[in-house]
């Protein structure tokens, strides 16, 4: 039998490891950021155009490179940031495996001119599909000037599975945001297909957030520290109104770098128990110094995981941290009586010589056991308990009222409000639990497509309104504007992110149209714009509805339930969501 094991091309090789570096546009933008990050940059600037399938520029006044190291750096595995083993155990930098560019150069063309700050000429190179075409000296300024053009060009199959230019620049954005979020100190701007959309200038942290997501967020945030001797944390979260159903705002850093952890962010949902109503998410940006020898960043490919050697004593550090600062705020009861016992294994860590507790004299609480708060109160009589026992047996004997919903029908059926907000309502030999706030949002729905609503009728406001934006959703109003005058806006960016509103569909109500406008920024978040006036049509109808908690009388509830039935008593909501759950008699009976 021959020999069937046989070495890949060079070519082939390199874009099959581009595979788990390079997946779209955003993870180009990621390693060139980061490149320039640690060319000791001071002033990066990104430019995209068509979401990057056809240009990711990215420029930096960092140290530039020499005519060897730019030929070079688009070798595999040629790094100037590991010499040895042990260095991968202590890794300070962004990058450090030297795959980034070789893998880039494999599914794009490129070029690169770059200078060191003592030369007069610089570089210029340039590299089509991972072949190397030229290399000349080239007039250029001082740092680099990256060029990758025509993404995938040469594996159109992977061309074809990129998103639409909306859900990709969306990628980007989120790329750009993590990485200048850990570098405040540097200014950083980013321009689509010829528009600015950020320009941030160098800054504390807090400007820093406040310059990407709006100055609404400001007085929300809530500082976040705690410096201990083998761990920092530093950073912000939101309080619980700047919390969201999806996520987004949701930001984690160690050493500069960030990185995803479910099991981070548990923390941090736990620290807001009993503040956030259930589904929301807390928004938060919070930032971890550790020693690098303590964790390991090269067990991913994008390195957006890292796996900590004291993964449950940071954990414990962020829960009991974060609830600390919000009692400080006064957003939570400051004392804590649930101490956590993972607490004094991060102080015997931190504070070994101080763990012995053997000689503390715990404080001692005298108790008066002879005292009596009832001494001199008025002793209830004899005959005022007999009073009080035979109302009780009176009331549990009384018939219970029927309430009879519909004329026409033979059978009474009961209907009782919870304290949660839901109704129980007997039905034949069935008891049901009625969502009401649903049920309304269906029948609201349904009349909708009936009526054939297209809410083009506006209502002018008496004062006009402003709304600030940052800069996503700016991208965001730019690509769903044409539609809102037809549907009764009236509106436009008056100065800067400013959103001035002058006129407003009829039947929202001036209260409902900043949160109706955050709703349509954020439901948004990686659609197509061909999709909008679906999602515009669903928030119009729950603006429209009302929740649960709204129905407080029987005459509501029972004309609900009325409409409901006409309609054939649905039990689901088109997402899927019950309207109501039905319990048979059977299953009471059962329980007792």
């Amino acid at each position: 039998m021959s020999d069937i094991i046989q070495l890949l091309p060079d070519h082939v090789a390199n874009q099959i490891a581009a595979g788990e570096v390079v997946q779209r546009p955003a993870s180009i933008v990621k390693e060139l950021l980061e490149n320039s990050i640690d060319a000791g940059a001071t002033k990066i600037e990104l430019i995209i155009r068509d979401a990057g399938k056809n240009l990711i520029q990215v420029v930096d006044d960092g140290k530039g490179m020499s005519e060897t190291d730019a030929r070079m750096a688009f070798e595999r595995h040629a790094t100037s940031k590991i010499r040895g083993t042990e260095d991968i155990f202590k890794i300070a930098t962004k990058g450090f495996r030297g795959e980034a560019l070789a893998s880039i150069a494999a599914v794009a063309q490129v070029e690169l001119k770059t200078k060191l700050q003592e030369t007069t000429l610089g570089t210029n190179i340039y590299i089509e599909g991972g072949v190397f075409q030229f290399q000349e000296p080239a007039q250029t300024s001082e740092g680099s000037n990256f060029l990758v053009k025509n993404l995938f060009y040469n594996v159109p199959a992977r061309r074809k599975f990129l998103k639409n230019n909306n859900i990709e620049f969306r990628h980007v954005i989120d790329e750009f945001q993590r990485v200048a979020l850990a570098h405040e100190n540097l200014e950083f701007s980013l321009f689509h297909d010829d528009d600015p959309v950020f320009k941030l200038r160098k800054g504390t942290q807090m400007q820093r957030i406040v310059d990407i997501f709006g100055r609404k967020l400001h007085p929300q945030l809530i500082p976040i520290k705690e410096d201990i001797l083998w761990c920092k944390l530093h950073g912000f979260v939101a309080k619980p109104e700047g919390a969201k159903k999806t996520r987004g705002e949701q930001f984690l850093f160690v050493n500069g770098r960030f990185f995803k952890s479910p099991y981070f962010n548990k923390a941090v949902q736990e620290a807001f128990e009993g503040l956030l109503m259930p589904g929301y998410i807390p928004t938060f940006f919070l930032f971890l110094e550790l020693d690098p020898e303590k964790i390991d960043v090269n067990i991913h490919p994008q390195k957006t995981e890292v796996k900590f050697e004291d993964e449950h004593l940071i954990f414990a550090l962020l829960r009991s941290t974060i609830k600390r600062s919000l009692g400080i705020y006064n957003v939570a009861p400051s004392l804590d009586f649930e101490r956590d016992p993972q607490l004094d294994e991060i102080m015997q860590k931190s504070f070994p010589s101080k763990s012995n507790s053997a000689n503390i004299k715990m404080p001692e609480i005298i108790v008066d056991r002879d005292y009596n708060p009832f001494l001199e109160e008025r002793q209830t009589s004899k005959a005022e308990i007999q009073n009080l026992a035979e109302m009780y047996h009176q009331n549990i004997s009384a018939e219970p009222s029927k309430i009879n919903l519909f004329e026409d029908e033979d059978f009474d059926e009961d209907l009782m409000r919870l304290p949660n907000g839901y109704w129980l309502f007997n039905k034949g030999d069935c008891t049901l639990m009625l969502d009401l706030g649903r049920m309304h949002r269906l029948l609201v729905s349904e009349n909708n497509k009936s009526a054939k609503k297209t809410n083009t009728n506006s209502q002018s406001l008496l004062f006009s309104l402003e709304y600030h934006m940052n800069e996503i959703e700016k991208n965001k109003y730019k690509s769903i504007k044409k539609y809102l005058p037809e549907m009764g806006f009236e509106m436009s960016i008056a100065h800067e992110n400013v959103l001035r509103i002058e006129a407003v569909p009829e039947g929202l109500k001036e209260s409902q149209v900043m949160k109706f406008l955050e709703n349509l920024f954020e439901i948004l978040e990686y659609r197509t714009e061909e999709e909008f006036l679906q999602f515009y049509q669903n928030q119009w109808n729950k603006m429209q509805s009302k929740s649960r908690f709204d129905f407080i009388y029987k005459v509501d509830a029972e004309q609900l339930i009325k409409d409901f039935t006409a309609l054939g008593f649905p039990e689901f909501l088109p997402n899927g969501k019950r309207c109501f759950y039905e319990v048979p008699f059977n299953d009471f009976k059962n329980k007792f």
